[in-house]
């Protein structure tokens, strides 16, 4: 086998020839990136501008916003490249800044959802101590944490993965994998094996004990408390508990195909699987928390009758 340590270009062995029906997918494709964009970034500029959502949780909602246009553009420009090419290459720099791109994004989200989850504790748990104990400066501070955690995380992981020598260029995917790039390497990679599996575990149970310690906690002052407090906590951690198990399951499924043999699953629902977590999150996030939070909704309805009053104004 040829070594490629010297190459500069991966093969993505995932795509097929598929005639003109590729052109079918472009378009696809293509709306979908511009409802992502649309949405995600609407919400963005609604926070953003209005002075009456300058609160910690609407301000970890923007990052959470911030974080699906980051993700989602590290899949869907190459994607539509890739889409209308017939030579599925990929340069070896681009292959490992998608890597950087994807990996943080999936350990942002995380983070995010865990900051999330600690603030429905203490708006729920502790409504009197609330205002001190999670103000918007903190968020920032707690925002911006994750965010540098996770940059920080990923730049080990590819100072890791950079000087391997590899002994083959095809990738059996539709974009960069770290794990199947070790899987080329012909030198010792247990160093990154290592390092591979304690990312994993740190990306998922770091998050996930916070997340469960607030939800125990929640789940105890619904059981004790009035029917008030259960109602508020149903109406506002709903869309936090489904945005946390939807990208669960699809960074589970994706994890379990890159290290176990996944050809038993049909190929559709293995294309689908796999591309899950960085487009249904990115698309789903924001018309969830768009509609199930009552003060956006009312935020955004209000900005709409003022426009639609504007330009009934300017007919006339």
């Amino acid at each position: 086998m040829q070594n490629t340590s010297h190459v500069s270009y991966f093969i993505l062995g995932a795509y097929l020839d598929i005639g003109n029906i590729k052109y079918w997918y472009f378009l696809i494709t293509i709306l979908l990136y511009m409802v992502i964009l649309l949405v995600n970034t609407s919400l963005i500029v609604l926070i953003s501008m209005n002075r009456s959502l300058h609160e910690p949780m609407y301000v970890l909602l923007c990052s959470l916003f911030v974080n699906e246009l980051y993700g989602s553009t590290a899949l869907f420009p190459f994607l539509l490249i890739q889409t209308l090419s017939d030579v599925h290459t990929i340069s070896v720099s681009f292959c490992f800044l998608q890597i950087f791109m994807v990996y943080s994004y999936a350990n942002i989200e995380f983070c995010t959802l865990a900051i999330m989850s600690y603030d429905r504790y203490l708006a729920i748990c502790c409504p009197l101590q609330y205002n001190t104990r999670m103000t918007v400066n903190k968020v920032f501070m707690l925002v911006a944490a994750a965010w540098l955690y996770s940059f920080m995380k990923m730049l080990v992981l590819l100072s890791l993965n950079i000087p391997l020598t590899l002994c083959g260029n095809v990738l059996k995917n539709f974009y960069c994998q770290n794990y199947l790039i070790v899987k080329l390497a012909c030198s010792n990679t247990k160093v990154n094996n290592i390092y591979g599996l304690f990312g994993i575990v740190i990306t998922v149970l770091v998050p996930l004990l916070p997340i469960l310690f607030s939800y125990i906690k929640i789940l105890q002052v619904c059981f004790s408390g009035s029917n008030q407090t259960r109602q508020k906590a149903v109406s506002t951690c709903t869309p936090h508990l489904a945005s946390l198990m939807n990208f669960t399951f699809g960074c589970c499924f994706e994890i379990l195909q890159t290290r176990f043999d996944m050809t038993h699953v049909p190929r559709v629902l293995r294309i689908i699987l796999s591309l899950y977590f960085l487009i249904i999150q990115p698309l789903m996030n924001p018309f969830m928390y768009g509609l199930q939070m009552s003060k956006i909704r009312k935020t955004f309805l209000f900005y709409y009758k003022a426009m639609s009053s504007q330009r009934d104004a300017l007919k006339v």
